[in-house]
């Protein structure tokens, strides 16, 4: 049945869209009174008006002309006021329904629906604005679809809903704490840098060094409360009344003070799970999960499902990931340990460049610099510990059906890929690291973060190791898509993954059935030692 917009769409788009007409009124108005006198300010006032009702004309037409037809295999869409649009999106290609809503769409009643397909990481579609239970029976009708039920949904059961995750309000309050909006720092440096000379006049020439290490100091401090409290902000407001439920084959999350997002999350078709933390969150034992499906990024802002859990206790966001694709628990293998001489000698080439940088500043500006050039040379000692951290955070694991990769130590990423998921191995060896004699295997999935290169990767492997690891992944990825495809028994890959003796396809069994699961990790001597630890 070919359904339309709300009507409630036309005054609230054009409310949306006249601010800016009427912020062009005001400075119309301004103009042509200086220029015209009170004449030219009625002149000014009338173009407007005429833009406005313009404007409001443009959207009853578009109300009018909008029409979508949700069938049995396709989603079509008609729209187009000037220029007509004819869109046929098949609903097998159809990731995710998304649904958002302001404070003032919630008091209207309607939503926005974005449609997300494979095809890439940008909204494939959009409803701008439909009743509120349109929407949801858009998100429920299509995945009713996609699970092949025949029929309409009038006759069909919805399918229970399990809940699986609920942030408390302790818990909310603990997302806000531990998050920290790391894009502040170089926000307020590229705003405050044009004011050192100011501020550089303003210090007593015979100042000694303390003085100066208090003012960095006390600069320092107020930027991490900066920080601080604009991620805090940003988080509470993102996942306010968060909550994971899974409806069948599909994850659906609510969440969203200002603006309520529900959105769904398929489960064929994941592509990486990824656990995230940062040193702080360590500490405290938390983490948080984040999925990624084809075409479809989490973290991109208003599209979609930024983290299927936003924070949790460590071990139950390893239980939720395991409930999702049942990996066990990852046993990690370290870069060889020689590679820490190579990441601590550049951190000390780029302490050296800086210093140098400071100098040349120095002789520029003749003194202009708050500190000495040689102020970055003392966290030269820091960059052993640097190294040996970014070491230890590192390694891959290969699971019965599972890659596993581990890399970041200020933000450390686990990411999980089943093997099926895999599109492509790539063995990259850049000229440092074959003077060092190691490489990296990425393997490449659909997933849209491929597309910035965030894809699972094995860092700084041993060359031998890194072969072994790409010959391996390439006949993981054939055994398991014949297995799923029905050309070869799943037992039989089993066997041959054990016969390979890459993975304790025992073990990983007794794992999945754990609550609890804990990754592990071993260093190149074979020893291992519990991560959690």
């Amino acid at each position: 049945m070919t359904r339309t917009l709300s009507p409630l769409s036309v005054p609230y788009r054009v409310v949306e869209r006249g601010g800016s007409i009427v912020f062009t009124a005001v400075v119309l108005s301004s103009g042509a009174s200086a220029a015209f006198g009170p004449a030219g300010g009625v002149v000014g006032v009338a173009l407007v008006g005429l833009a406005l009702l313009a404007l409001i004309a443009y959207e009853v037409a578009y109300y009018q002309r909008f029409e979508y037809d949700l069938g049995a295999e396709t989603l079509d869409i008609r729209s187009g006021v000037i220029s007509r649009r004819n869109r046929e999106i098949p609903i097998r290609r159809v990731q995710n329904v998304d649904i958002s809503r302001n404070v003032v769409q919630r008091f209207l009643d309607i939503a926005a629906v974005d449609f997300e397909t494979a095809g890439g990481s940008e909204t494939e579609a959009s409803l701008r604005f439909v009743d509120f239970e349109e929407a949801k029976r858009l998100q429920r009708e299509i995945g009713r679809l996609k699970r092949g039920v025949e029929g309409s949904e009038e006759g069909e059961p919805e399918p229970p809903a399990d809940e699986l995750f609920a942030l408390t309000s302790r818990e909310l309050a603990l997302v806000g704490a531990l998050s920290f909006d790391v894009r502040i720092p170089g926000l307020l440096f590229v705003l405050v840098s044009g004011s050192v000379p100011a501020v550089s006049s303003v210090v007593p020439s015979g100042a000694g060094i303390a003085v100066v290490a208090v003012g960095v100091v006390a600069v320092a401090l107020a930027v991490l409360l900066v920080s601080w409290g604009a991620g805090a902000a940003a988080a509470i407001l993102n996942y306010y009344g968060f909550r994971l439920t899974q409806v069948g084959d599909e994850l659906q999350y609510e969440r969203g003070l200002l603006r309520r997002y529900d959105g769904s999350i398929p489960l064929d078709k994941v592509q990486t799970l990824t656990v995230v933390d940062d040193p702080l969150k360590r500490y405290f034992g938390f983490a948080s999960l984040r999925i990624e499906t084809a075409g479809y990024a989490p973290g991109s802002g208003e599209s979609g499902s930024e983290a299927a859990v936003p924070l949790a206790r460590r071990d139950r966001v390893f239980a939720l990931a395991n409930r999702i694709e049942s990996f066990g628990t990852p046993d990690f293998r370290r870069p060889p340990k020689r590679v820490r001489r190579r990441y601590a000698v550049r951190y000390l080439l780029v302490l050296g460049g800086l210093t140098a940088l400071l100098y040349g500043v120095e002789a520029v500006t003749a003194g202009v610099l708050p500190w000495p050039p040689y102020a970055p040379v003392p966290l030269a000692l820091l960059a052993p510990v640097a190294a040996h951290l970014k070491w230890r955070h590192r390694g891959y694991w290969l699971g019965e059906r599972h890659l596993a990769t581990r890399n970041g130590f200020l933000r450390r990423r686990i990411k999980v890929v089943p093997y099926y998921r895999i599109q492509t191995v790539i063995d990259s060896r850049t000229p440092f690291q074959r003077r060092w004699s190691v490489a990296t295997v990425t393997a490449d999935t659909a997933g849209s973060l491929s597309l910035v290169g965030s894809d699972a990767a094995a860092v700084d492997v041993a060359d031998a190791d890194a072969d072994d690891l790409r010959a391996t992944l390439a006949t993981r990825l054939r055994e398991s898509l014949a297995a799923r495809r029905g050309w070869a028994d799943a037992a039989d890959v089993a066997d041959a993954a054990d016969a390979a003796d890459v993975a304790d396809a025992a073990d990983a069994a007794d794992v999945a059935d754990a609550e609890e699961p804990v990754p592990t990790e071993s260093d190149a001597d074979g020893s291992t030692t519990n991560d959690a630890a």
